[in-house]
């Protein structure tokens, strides 16, 4: 096994999210209507760098690599950077297969068919851009500030639950390096399984408030003054 499929196997057979680690930036506004850094190409080279740490390639194609050559095309049966999907996933309905997408700008089989917005409204808040329209979402009530009365969630294991704790900055950054700073590659990728409420059941389960509660919790220790 190589370093790089042992990291996408421990991703693919857990429902646990990594915690991410936070990185600020500031600045003024993208095309797509975020907050960026001072110029776009510095918000694509910061978005690339979290894209890299944050292991996204373990999953989606390429390692650490953005210089391989199937770098976040997402799930190609029988290849070695897939060797451990599809993730199964139980549920009361049985096991569930989920498998990467394409994350490269491709019209037709990645990204690009997507505004930045509904890339960004799935990294913060978890909705299928293609099933979700082009809105700001105010709220994370369903049916509220235009969070959808039945939405329709990435299946696991994307660790959106723990990337919606991130900034404006990194997100958008994020996004503008998906949309911008990735060469577009078709790659049609297997359409994962899920249950009738397209996994609202499950991820109210497991995910915790969107605020993080204040430190220190009960589990926690404030540093000695």
């Amino acid at each position: 096994m190589t370093p790089f499929t042992g990291r996408c196997r421990v991703a693919a057979l857990s429902l646990a999210v990594a915690l991410i680690a936070g990185c600020k930036a500031s600045g003024g506004e993208t095309g797509g209507g975020g907050p960026m850094l001072r110029t776009i190409a510095d918000s694509i080279a910061f978005g690339r760098d979290l894209v890299i740490k944050h292991g996204c390639g373990d999953c989606h194609g390429g390692g650490d690599n953005p210089g391989a050559p199937m770098w976040l095309v997402g799930f190609r049966p029988g290849t070695d950077d897939t060797l451990f999907w599809p993730a199964k996933i139980p549920t009361p309905g049985g096991m569930m297969n989920t498998y990467p997408r394409n994350l490269t700008p491709d019209a037709e089989t990645g990204l690009g068919r997507f505004t930045d917005r509904q890339i960004y409204n799935a990294l913060k808040f978890g909705l299928r851009p293609g099933e979700t329209p082009d809105v700001v979402v105010t709220s994370t009530t369903p049916g509220q500030g235009n969070f959808p009365a039945t939405p329709k969630y990435l299946a696991p294991p994307m660790p959106w639950p723990a990337w919606r704790h991130m900034s404006d900055a990194e997100l958008w950054s994020i996004v503008a390096y998906l949309k911008r700073g990735v060469k577009p590659q078709s790659n049609k990728n297997t359409d994962s399984d899920g249950p009738p409420d397209f996994w609202a059941g499950l991820y109210a389960q497991i995910i915790g408030p969107a605020t993080p509660p204040t430190f220190p919790t009960d589990r926690e220790v404030a540093p000695s003054r």
